[in-house]
């Protein structure tokens, strides 16, 4: 795919400026330009970020999760077990630059706790995944206890 090239006059014409306001641009570093022999070219997609054009496509960013676990059964020793391993995980491991958020409550009327998630996809997923193993497992660490028939 070709990207279309405009030259300083070109520029200074499709937004209503002079010549030099253009190349001062240029040189203060506001818009970026190549230069070719004694001529600068501007990329098409370079004049759209200088006008805005492009802000709303630059501010996307990866996609993120929001996600509500709620366990019933658990009384205040083990959610407070349960939402060190949470956070633990959730702090270790993972892209610094989009960390997970977690939060952690407990409802110790109905013996209830909810995690809520908010992160990119991969690490929710991953920390959903050892939330399952854990609540899945015979490990005693929810205090909950399985009679084995003899």
């Amino acid at each position: 795919m070709k990207e279309d090239m405009y030259s300083v006059e070109q520029v200074a014409d499709r937004l209503g400026l002079h010549v030099r306001t253009v190349r001062g641009y240029i040189r203060s570093g506001r818009l970026t330009a190549v230069r070719i022999g004694k001529q600068y070219r501007i990329a098409a997609a370079d004049l759209d970020v200088l006008t805005g054009r492009t802000r709303s496509a630059a501010v996307a960013g990866p996609a993120e999760v929001s996600s509500i676990v709620q366990i019933d059964g658990v009384d205040r020793a083990a959610a407070d077990r349960l939402g060190t391993l949470v956070l633990t995980s959730a702090n270790t491991g993972h892209d610094q630059a989009h960390p997970l958020r977690v939060q952690t409550v407990h409802n110790e009327e109905r013996h209830r706790m909810k995690i809520i998630i908010l992160g990119g996809v991969a690490a929710t997923a991953e920390l959903l995944h050892l939330l399952d193993a854990v609540l899945d497992a015979d490990n005693g660490l929810l205090g909950r206890k399985e009679e084995n028939g003899a």
